[in-house]
């Protein structure tokens, strides 16, 4: 059993009360140690538990952390053989000098006070003090969403002195960058958390003056594949969907203007959503250009629609027009009209042996046929054979408008290239 045997702690054997012992009654704790000469110096190192949570509609997050302060109170130092420290909670915090450090721009932060409240506070014998503090606080981050979502957030949780200026009390890291310490299990579920980093520096209030601020500094970087499943892959699928009209009949009125319409609103979808869990901010973020972009590329192929429909009535207007004076000055009593479906055989045309040409048709309504205009005649059949094969010249309508023809390469072209420099520029 000598074995497990510790040194005895005198000051543990100590009868009297333990203020009796640190002498609390004897000194005013209101002031600070040392009142009247240089400023005390407070060291301070942070252990970071957990990165709660980022909010980019509220500008903020929410961090939980061990929050310890060094400082020495020789008011605070007792007699001890061995060197032997001692360990309070916080029910003697309440009746000495602690540092009274507060978060800059918090928002909400408290101490937790389960079970007990976690305050720790352990007194050395030569008056050194060690003040430890288990923190929640949800502070401001002030982020860029220019870049949004291709952005990396620099987010920074201020500690600095409220009533103490530099003169009296000077805030430090207790050991620079090894001040700070984070649990490797720390993760989040849109960010990457790149770096965490401390700094300090004076901040100055013209009705008080200078006090020292301390910096915990950390780096996240935005996880982009969920907007690329949720945003940019949809976004893009609806602009090839915009596409397909450009392959489908120019007759086909309903099913390229309903192709058009549907894709148009699924875009307008897709931005209400996006910007439905964004801040409201006054300037254009990355994803807005890609959006409105897509969106804009939807609407031509719905404009370019428009286009080709006009201008294929007009054109059907101009040969109806003409047809019409043809026929009244052609002055053929014994003609006949033929509609012949495009895929024709030689015995097809063959069996028009009993007629020549007189002249073609323009364009008629019906698409994929041809329409030959045909008069009789007393040649021969040979005769007839040879006129047909030299000189009948069928038109086929065409299905497809040259808009059409030239909108199958120019708007996949210019979309791909807008990707290009889009994912250069941002990635």
């Amino acid at each position: 059993s000598h074995i497990f045997k510790r040194n005895r702690d005198l000051t543990k054997a100590w009868k009297g009360k333990t203020e009796q012992l640190l002498r609390v009654d004897e000194h005013d704790f209101t002031m600070r140690p040392a009142f009247g000469g240089p400023a005390i110096p407070v060291g301070v190192d942070v252990q970071v538990e957990s990165l709660d949570s980022i909010s980019e509609v509220d500008m903020d997050f929410t961090m939980t952390l061990y929050l310890r302060h060094y400082w020495k109170d020789e008011r605070l130092s007792f007699p001890s053989t061995n060197n032997k420290s001692m360990t309070f909670d916080g029910r003697l915090v309440k009746k000495i000098w602690v540092p009274d450090v507060f978060f800059v721009h918090s928002k909400r932060s408290f101490i937790h006070d389960t079970t007990t409240d976690n305050i720790m506070l352990r007194v050395f014998p030569d008056g050194h003090v060690l003040y430890s503090m288990r923190v929640t606080v949800t502070a401001m981050c002030n982020m860029d969403f220019s870049h949004f979502p291709l952005d990396s957030q620099t987010c920074s949780l201020e500690l600095e002195s409220y009533a103490y200026t530099d003169e009296d009390l000077m805030l430090y890291w207790k050991n620079g960058n090894e001040s700070l310490k984070t649990d490797e299990k720390i993760s989040l579920s849109q960010f990457l958390i790149q770096k965490f980093h401390t700094t300090s520096r004076l901040a100055f209030y013209s009705s008080t003056g200078w006090y020292n601020r301390l910096y915990i500094n950390f780096t996240l970087r935005r996880h982009i594949f969920f907007f690329l499943l949720q945003t940019y892959f949809p976004a893009t699928l609806m602009v090839m969907l915009s596409w397909v009209s450009f392959w489908i009949d120019r007759r086909a009125v309903p099913a390229r203007v309903s192709l058009g319409i549907t894709t148009v609103l699924t875009m307008s979808t897709i931005i209400t959503g996006v910007n439905a869990s964004m801040p409201r901010v006054s300037y254009i973020k990355a994803v807005d250009i890609y959006l409105w972009v897509s969106f804009v590329f939807v609407f031509l192929s719905v404009l370019e629609y428009a286009a080709v429909n006009y201008l294929t009535t007009v054109q059907e207007r101009k040969e109806r027009k003409l047809r019409e004076r043809f026929s009244c000055s052609c002055g053929i009593p014994h003609s006949k009209t033929m509609m012949l479906d495009g895929n024709y055989s030689e015995s097809d045309a063959n069996s028009l042996a009993g007629y020549t040409r007189n002249q073609m048709a323009p364009e008629e309504e019906k698409p994929e046929k041809m329409v030959v205009h045909l008069a009789m005649s007393n040649e021969s059949n040979s005769s007839r054979k040879r006129g047909l094969k030299g000189h009948v010249g069928l038109r086929i309508i065409q299905n497809t408008h040259a808009i059409d023809k030239y909108s199958r390469l120019i708007f996949p072209g210019t979309y791909i290239f807008f990707n290009l420099i889009y994912w250069s520029v941002f990635s």
